[in-house]
């Protein structure tokens, strides 16, 4: 990520052309919006906010590529011409490496014609995650939804009913997916399905990281746990039905997953007979952490990366709005002919079926046409060195004015967010996990600053609700998902000092108490609390 000479930052990788003024408020008006929305930090209106990195998820600027082609979007109910140019550049940057295609730039200048149906749309690939042609009718694959989460509900959901029909026992044992990270819906779409989880992170990822080795190493901390997981498939033969690997780690921090752990983590699964899937929301990150960290990557490209990344998994859900590829839309994808497709081989029908009940036609999925090829579009956009330096040196940046401030970050930062480490943040006050400090620490970003940012620790991880050794794993941490394109140096500033001025008076930050909806499932995003005043300390 450093530049070619000393103390020159990593040159831009884009200009703004459009601005967007910000509505000025009080801290005594966003108080009296607080209280209107129960503190749920979800439902403050954005529109008031000044900073928001409440998620990155959908909340990018897209370049004007992006916009080109969404102005080219085919509203047909069937086949329009976005289906076309997603699965193709799907192809494209998870299969071909740098041997891409780009169909989509036909389509975006309008020269595509009947030659071009034939040849280049219409063909009937196979073998990979997506068929074309006859083929993707005769064993559908790929399946389009409104975003991730919808893709993780629908491979979830299908595959238990399968795996219930296909059991002989009356009560069949609950089938597990072990993991090195299940962010919050991904691991209630699998609970609620039936699944039970296992999560086996990398040990260390709160270890401390020297701060003059940031950019310069990185200990790939969102790696799935190789010995655990090893020892899991041994003791449970027969139990595990899939191994999930997020990348980047969104459960921890952002953090990278090394080349060499997805090889090791799928010879085990092969070994076992499980397949193995990727979430792979962040994938290009991923992939940009590996060509600067990871020996032997430096001279390989990014597409090269990403078409070794997959190689190695069955399939994968990704949300389109994240990775900077558009503002709605995700996918699920398996391997044609592959080990999830030879255990369950009427499974790519029972998928399709229920992604048309439930979401639309295949051609779309809850997708409209302008969202496809903005995708499509985005899709080249993310995996361009370039963005990605600049990317994740806007986080890297960021974390380093947050430590030189005093503030302890999650180190080294991963890839689209910081996180504060809220146990050194009120390392000198008396907080407990249950008095949700953190999430008061939030609410009083908002009221003073106008800055939204995520608790992603013992409230939001349900810390009150877990055993002694469920909750020795929850990171105690405070998310802040910098939108791609988005924010200046300006944006960061403001933060960095907004948060410095909360830690001098961290003493005084409130506590927070759940008055309304404890027990529901992800309350977080539907709960109502109440910041409660802290006792002054003797």
């Amino acid at each position: 990520m450093a530049s070619s000479t000393p103390n020159v930052p990593v040159p831009p990788s884009h200009k703004s052309v459009v601005v967007r003024s910000l509505t000025s408020t009080t801290p005594e008006e966003r108080e009296r919006i607080l209280k209107d929305v129960e503190y749920n930090i979800f439902a403050f209106p954005a529109g008031l906010l000044t900073c928001d990195y409440l998620s990155d998820s959908g909340t990018s600027a897209m370049t004007d590529v992006q916009w080109a082609a969404l102005m080219r979007g085919d509203e047909s109910y069937g086949r329009n011409y976005g289906y076309y140019c997603l699965l193709d550049a799907f192809r494209d940057v998870f299969e071909r490496g740098d041997n891409q295609k780009r169909v989509f730039r036909e389509v975006v200048v309008g020269t595509a014609d009947i030659s071009f149906y034939r040849k280049k749309l219409l063909v009937p690939y196979q073998n990979g995650f997506v068929n074309g042609g006859l083929h993707q009718l005769e064993r559908p694959n790929v399946f389009i939804v409104p975003q991730g989460r919808c893709a993780e509900s629908l491979l979830f959901s299908t595959l238990v009913d399968v795996i219930m029909k296909e059991a002989q026992q009356e009560s069949p044992p609950t089938p597990v997916i072990l993991s090195n990270g299940f962010f919050d819906t991904t691991a209630a779409n699998a609970a609620e399905a039936g699944f039970e989880l296992q999560t086996f992170t990398q040990p260390g990822l709160g270890d401390l990281f020297p701060q003059d080795l940031i950019g310069k190493k990185n200990y790939f901390k969102g790696n799935i746990d190789l010995v655990e997981t090893e020892r899991y498939l041994s003791e449970h033969p027969g139990c595990v039905t899939m191994v999930l690997i997020t990348i980047t780690n969104n459960w921890a921090a952002a953090q990278p997953v090394s080349m060499a752990n997805i090889r090791s983590v799928a010879l085990l699964a092969k070994q076992a007979g499980v397949p193995i899937f990727f979430d792979a929301c962040r994938f290009a990150e991923n992939a940009y952490f590996i060509s600067e960290y990871e020996e032997g990557y430096s001279k390989r490209t990014i597409p090269e990366i990403v078409q070794e990344m997959f190689s190695y998994v069955d399939g994968f859900t990704i949300s389109l709005k994240k990775d900077g590829l558009a503002n709605m839309g995700g996918v699920l994808c398996f391997r044609d002919k592959g080990l999830f497709a030879e255990k369950y081989p009427d499974i790519g029908f029972r998928l399709k079926e229920r992604q048309i009940l439930t979401y639309g036609n295949d051609s779309y999925g809850g997708v409209s046409g302008r969202d496809l090829m903005a995708a499509a579009a985005g899709l080249y956009e993310v995996i361009k060195k370039p963005y990605l330096r600049s990317r994740i040196a806007q986080v890297q940046l960021f974390a380093e004015k947050l430590l030189a401030n005093g503030i302890a970050v999650l180190s080294p930062p991963g890839g689209h967010a910081v996180y504060l480490d809220m146990d050194m943040f009120f390392y000198d006050c008396d907080r407990k996990p249950d008095d949700f400090a953190s999430v008061g620490f939030t609410l009083e970003l908002i009221k003073d600053y106008g800055i939204r940012a995520f608790e992603s620790g013992s409230f939001a991880w349900e810390w009150d609700k877990k055993s002694l050794i469920e909750r020795q794993k929850i990171p105690n941490l405070v998310r802040f998902a910098v939108p791609r394109h988005v924010l200046s140096s300006e944006h960061i500033d403001y933060t960095v000092a907004a948060i410095k001025a909360l830690y001098n008076r961290r003493h005084m930050i409130p506590n927070v108490q759940i008055t309304r909806g404890e027990d529901i499932r992800l309350r977080h995003f539907q709960c109502g609390m109440k910041p409660v005043a802290c006792k002054p300390e003797s």
